[in-house]
């Protein structure tokens, strides 16, 4: 199983990356890009054709799934139109939601179902893709939110933890993960924030260290928060490799004690 960062900026696209999305490979199985936002879709071009993914949405915050109104008219529009209807995961809004992001008049709802099949994911219900497994976990954020788990015909496990607030259901999906790709989107301030949202960089690290993950990689972290202060945070509360992603990299998920081998995009 690859992991590749298509875009890792928290909330808003940054400077030097889109905002969230993943694309996840597997020998067989259909490539996944797990959430959409800002930037996305350029970014997936230099990887796969938009025209054979499945989607992903985490939760339905612009900065997660407002490229997919492109992927519409790319496959809709392009000069190889898609040959079927993709598969879109998601909260149980994401046709209205996303309709209503890509309709021609205001107030009115584009109907998606021509070049989309939207289904809503049902918390701790695993759905296969080919070889791989995806279970979501509703987590603790303001909309309908969910954190991901994925596991490979090896046994490999990549966890991603969504947006989300320290809870328990963060913790379960991590559970013994390979990879943890987790969101950690300021530092640790608990007066000068509010509670649930984010996790911090110490939130992070501890979500990892209690749920015995290989190596953690942080995420998420938006363009107005030190990406060293957070990193230092997650150091000091996991004693396991610790590193934030980039746009662009790509990471193979093994089932070993190393979890990890950086690879070059």
């Amino acid at each position: 199983m690859r992991l590749t960062v298509l875009g890792c900026s928290g909330s808003v696209t940054g400077p030097d990356s889109p905002a969230s999305g993943y694309l996840v490979t597997a020998p067989d199985a259909p490539p996944l890009v797990v959430d959409f936002g800002g930037g996305v879709l350029g970014a997936l071009q230099r990887h796969a054709n938009p025209n054979d993914v499945t989607v992903l949405l985490s939760h339905l915050h612009a900065d997660h799934c407002l490229d997919v109104p492109g992927l519409l008219v790319w496959r809709r529009y392009g000069p190889e139109p898609a040959a079927e209807r993709a598969l879109l995961y998601g909260p149980e809004d994401a046709a209205l939601r996303l309709g209503t992001a890509s309709a021609e008049v205001g107030g009115e709802c584009d109907d998606v179902s021509d070049t989309l099949e939207v289904r809503g994911w049902v918390d701790r219900e695993p759905v296969k893709f080919g070889e791989l497994s995806v279970t979501p976990f509703k987590v603790f954020h303001p909309p309908q939110s969910y954190g991901l788990r994925v596991v490979d015909s090896a046994g490999a496990v990549l966890a991603y933890s969504g947006d989300t607030g320290a809870c328990s259901a963060v913790e379960e999906l991590a559970q013994g993960a390979d990879v943890f790709l987790c969101e950690a989107s300021w530092t640790h301030d608990p007066g000068n924030r509010p509670v649930g949202v984010h996790l911090s960089g110490t939130e992070a690290g501890e979500v990892a260290r209690r749920a015995g993950v290989g190596q953690l990689l942080l995420t998420h972290i938006p363009p107005w928060t030190s990406r060293e202060d957070v990193l230092a945070e997650a150091r000091a509360a996991f004693d396991g490799p610790v590193r934030a992603v980039n746009a662009s990299e790509s990471f193979d998920v093994v089932k070993s004690g190393s979890a990890v081998r950086r690879q070059t995009s």
